[in-house]
């Protein structure tokens, strides 16, 4: 069985080659402008969880052993 991520996706109506390149340069725009406006909550966000995840990993191999 074959689990489609975008379900949504398969429900848009079929329209012109002009309103889909229109649709995409509007939210291209938008992503642009929201990235720009919000790029500081964004960034503190992913530093966050960066810095959890090496706080909270523990060596898998001893640190005196070679690597190889």
């Amino acid at each position: 069985m074959s689990h489609d991520p975008h379900p949504l996706l398969d429900s848009l109506p079929t329209i012109s080659d002009e309103s889909v390149v229109e649709i995409l340069d509007f939210l291209q725009a938008f992503v642009l402008g929201f990235k720009s406006l919000y790029s500081g909550q964004i960034r503190r966000y992913y530093d966050e969880r960066s810095r959890a995840n090496l706080m909270q990993s523990e060596p898998t191999a001893s640190l005196e052993e070679p690597p190889f």
